[in-house]
């Protein structure tokens, strides 16, 4: 929130996960098949390799693409052994989507719990270590 002389003004802006992946046809089918996402687009380059794509979880839209543009040094987390950040997904249904993810070979990191502030929540990495954790929990900024 940006203030003017005291006086609150709220810009309009949504937040949209991106990740990059060396392999993304591989993801989003991986994505698809492990925790029901839809794919809304897929853009792909001259040499055929995709260099966009926005995939539908619920209501949210998660993008990614190719690990194709060098300034921005952008590595896979399993080649970094470790993890800069993950995404997070409010849903209801935990236990059957965290049954599904595993079905799928979904890595799971955090097991299915319950959470001392109220929320059912899993994490796990995918096939190329993005982190990825479902919760009951949904944050809500109040103003």
């Amino acid at each position: 929130m940006a203030t003017t002389a005291g006086t609150a003004q709220r810009t309009e802006a949504k937040a949209y996960p991106m990740l990059c992946y060396r392999d993304p046809a591989a993801a989003i089918d991986w994505l698809v098949r492990a925790f029901g996402a839809e794919e809304h687009m897929r853009v792909t380059g001259e040499d055929g390799r995709i260099v966009h794509a926005e995939l539908r979880i619920g209501s949210g839209v998660v993008m990614l693409g190719s690990f194709g543009d060098d300034r921005l040094r952008v590595q896979p987390p399993r080649e970094l052994s470790g993890l800069t950040g993950g995404v997070y997904i409010g849903t209801d249904g935990v236990d059957a989507l965290h049954d599904r993810a595993k079905a799928a070979g979904a890595e799971i990191v955090i097991p299915l719990h319950d959470t001392h502030y109220g929320s059912r929540d899993f994490g796990v990495l995918d096939p190329e270590g993005q982190l990825w954790c479902f919760g009951t929990y949904r944050p809500e900024i109040g103003g």
